[in-house]
């Protein structure tokens, strides 16, 4: 499994009022390969449901689904997992949810917590934020060099953080695998314009290789 291309992360906020599963669909349907399924509320028949359709979703473009922090969710649905550095362990998640599994790790801007993440079992690293974000904007700067420092571990490397069609060609450059993508990708008006701005960061991402 080749975990690259570009990564959209749900918001409940963009995505309400029935805007979930169109807008996702959309995004797949312009090439995107990963989905991470992100709902910090307490809403657990609500966000099993979401989930559940999501993976549907996703199965049926080959796609993967990634449950943000919810590791018996995951379990329970035999998707994904990604843990921040307040989640809950990666060696505990890897253990629960088996040897195949992804499970992401956030890195911020540290090779420390990546070589950690490593040796735990993650599946990619995940570094960031590198531009102003809407969706974490008290987020500390990571350093762009990262990314070429992490190439030494050998995982699939995900940037997060203000991205954009404008700025993901410099972090593309650098090494990046995944573009993790909230506002640019959802923040729009229709599932028309969903799909265009996927086709395009797949066209940034293809043209990188």
């Amino acid at each position: 499994m080749i975990l690259a291309g570009l990564y959209g992360i749900t918001d409940n906020k963009l995505l309400a009022d029935g805007r979930l599963l169109p807008y996702v669909e959309a995004a797949l349907q312009g090439g995107m390969k990963v989905l991470q399924y992100r709902d910090k509320t307490q809403d657990t028949h609500r966000r099993y449901q979401e989930a559940s359709a999501l993976l549907t979703l996703c199965k049926q473009y080959q796609a993967q689904l990634i449950i943000n922090d919810d590791v018996l969710l995951a379990k329970e649905l035999g998707a994904g997992v990604h843990l921040g550095q307040e989640d809950g362990s990666i060696q505990k998640a890897r253990e629960l949810l088996g040897n195949t599994a992804i499970i992401g790790a956030t890195c911020h801007g540290s090779i420390a917590l990546a070589q950690q993440a490593k040796t735990e079992g993650a599946s990619y690293l995940a570094f960031g934020r590198f531009f102003a974000s809407k969706t974490k904007p008290n987020a500390k700067p990571a350093d762009i060099s990262v990314i070429e420092q992490a190439k030494t571990l050998d995982l699939p490397i995900c940037v997060i953080g203000g991205i954009t069609l404008q700025n993901a060609p410099i972090l593309l450059k650098q090494g990046a695998n995944l573009l993790a993508v909230v506002n640019e990708l959802f923040a729009v008006e229709s599932t028309k314009q969903v799909k265009a701005i996927a086709e395009q960061f797949v066209q940034l991402i293809n043209y990188s290789n």
